[in-house]
């Protein structure tokens, strides 16, 4: 049974049709029920918090207003669509615990068709939709076209590209500007100060960013107020002309502790709502890779001025908390969600003789593949960049899986992608990475889907320039090749193999970009040769080596991950339905 009560306004939603016969005090409660209601979900399952409390009155308001499907209304990163969906028929999904996995975190137009696009990457709604308004205009439509974008997202600049275009289409184009002065920690940026000037300003004050690039402008300083929403819909619905609404909102609104420290309940697991306390009170005192590497970074920065710690709006990832941040100094970058820049920006800096270092997770990481290839690599500059949740075992939605990047950062010349396979490699090559002298290399260190343990059957180096792969243990006619987070699994799967009298060689490969040949034509005379990566197989790093071997006659096995994009999948059925574990590993050997 739903847990909401019966009599609650929000029972009587079921699609944004029943909401827009209501008056402002039933729409006010309505607020409140889909509040409870949110609060009720990310408190016991987890989830993005205060962007979606932050969101409650606009999207009710946007639904009253616009004739929603047939009005298209496009969600910025949508993390933030959580009332979105509660108003258009997926309330159960977030009022039935046994119906919280219903839906995505994100929009998504299998689930619905107020969804027009799965989106859980930053800053590409408004160009997304500048490309729905120029096709009603080519089709003689008359709908309205409605980007809903935050101010953490208008770092990027993609944003900047479509507010550019969407400016010239001399149509119903309408942008509403999310403000909550938040991205996921703090704001980084130039634009920030303009957007601060107009709030305090109610909107007056010049230059407005918005204007000069050839929008109208309207504000609404109270931007959780759902009168003052609803007017300021009203008057541009149905414009002829692009529009941008800037909207002043509350980050966590309704829930104190998330009103408080924004930044820890951006996104939260489940927690106790008074106290904002974690409800799994298991105690790991083991660091995980994200303490380790500020730890390390620290120390670094501490003992050289030239090393700087970069991030594009997720400090958190790369365990810098605002303490650790403040140590840092300006030392610690913060480009906003702007990953192009971070790449190029890094390399500007090694360029000056700095030795930059920027933290990105996989999954954002594929925005800046340009500037990977042509400004970092092509230019030969040794900035070092490390990859969080590159792995199957991170992040499983749709829209951040981060296990491509082997694929698409391998095989770019000139750069070297060092995979290791648990700590005491992964602060060895960091370590080599930050300190080495007279390199013409950029470096991407990608950690390990696995726990921060040391393996002391792993050799670390001095030296990774040109990394030589590590026999871990010699065997005969098989040889397992376990690279990155699968090491462990191959040392796991030769054991195994003993038992039934194989002896098989466990060989780390340490880099994935750049082949040692001498190890591998080593194994030109074995019966067996199985690869395993974190990563998909296209592509990726074992098909470089049945490609070398292929004129022997060898047999190689290349196991990871399909091309494909699966959603919400168990990490460990996955890895079953790839051969991916220890038992199916050894068994494929014998």
């Amino acid at each position: 049974m739903d847990t909401l009560s019966e009599t609650l306004v929000l029972k009587r939603v079921k699609s944004p049709a029943d909401l827009r016969s209501m008056s402002l005090n039933e729409l006010r409660e309505l607020a409140a029920d889909v509040r409870r209601a949110l609060l009720d979900k990310v408190s016991a399952h987890g989830g993005h918090v205060g962007p979606n409390l932050g969101m409650v009155e606009a999207t009710i308001a946007l639904h009253y207003v616009f004739n929603t499907p047939e009005d298209k209304l496009i969600f910025d990163v949508s993390h933030q669509s959580y009332p979105h969906k509660i108003l258009t028929g997926r309330a159960r999904a977030f009022t039935d615990p046994d119906h919280y996995d219903d839906v995505t975190g994100y929009t998504n137009p299998s689930e619905s068709p107020y969804d027009l696009f799965s989106l859980g990457h930053t800053s590409s709604a408004v160009a997304l939709a500048t490309g729905v308004a120029k096709a009603r205009d080519l089709r003689g439509g008359q709908e309205n076209v409605v980007a809903v974008i935050g101010d953490g997202s208008l770092s990027g600049g993609v944003a900047f590209e479509g507010l550019d275009y969407g400016a010239t289409l001399g149509s119903n184009f309408i942008v509403v500007v999310n403000d909550n002065d938040m991205s996921i920690a703090e704001n980084h940026g130039g634009i920030y100060a303009d957007l601060r000037l107009l709030r305090h300003s109610n909107g007056t004050a010049e230059p407005n960013l918005f204007r000069s690039m050839g929008y109208a402008y309207r504000y609404v300083h109270y931007g959780n107020d759902l009168r003052s929403l609803i007017e300021m819909f009203r008057a541009v619905k149905d414009i002829d002309h692009p529009v941008v609404v800037h909207i002043n909102t509350m980050k966590g609104l309704g829930l104190p502790v998330a009103e408080a420290d924004k930044e820890t309940f951006h996104w939260s697991m489940p927690f106790d709502l008074k106290t904002g306390a974690l409800l799994d009170n298991s105690v790991d005192d083991t660091p995980g890779y994200d303490d380790i590497f500020a730890t390390d970074m620290l120390k670094m920065m501490q003992a050289d001025p030239t090393v700087v710690t970069m991030t594009a709006g997720t400090p958190g990832v790369l365990g810098f908390s605002p303490e650790r941040r403040r140590q840092a100094g300006r030392q610690f970058i913060d480009v906003g969600i702007a990953e192009q820049q971070a790449v190029d920006m890094a390399a500007g800096l090694a360029k000056g003789g700095a030795k930059p270092v920027f933290g990105v997770v996989s999954s954002f990481l594929q925005r800046a593949y340009d500037q990977f290839a042509q400004d970092a690599a092509l230019n030969r500059q040794p900035a070092t960049f490390v990859v969080f949740y590159a792995t199957m075992f991170g992040m499983n939605d749709e829209t951040h899986l981060g296990f491509f990047d082997v694929a698409l950062l391998g095989n770019i010349p000139n750069l070297q992608l060092l995979a290791p396979t648990c700590r005491n490699e992964f602060e060895a090559m960091l370590s080599w990475a930050v300190t080495r002298k007279d390199s013409t290399t950029p470096v991407v260190i990608r950690i390990p889907g696995s726990p921060a343990v040391d393996n002391p059957e792993v050799a670390t180096l001095d030296d990774y320039s040109v990394a030589p792969y590590q026999t871990v243990r010699q065997g005969e006619k098989v040889a397992l090749i376990g690279a990155g987070t699968f090491l462990p699994t191959m040392l796991q799967a030769a054991d195994l193999l003993k038992e039934k009298g194989v002896n098989p060689t466990v060989i780390n490969p340490r880099s994935l970009s750049v082949l040692d040949t001498a190890a591998l034509d080593a194994l030109r005379s074995y019966d067996l040769v199985i690869t395993a990566e974190d990563g998909i197989v296209e592509g990726g790093y074992g098909q470089k080596v049945a490609s070398y071997l292929g004129t022997s006659p060898v047999k190689v096995i290349n196991l990871g991950l399909p091309k494909a994009f699966p959603n919400h999948y168990s990490a460990s059925e996955l890895a079953r339905q790839c051969s991916l574990t220890a038992e199916q590993i050894a068994a494929l050997a014998r």
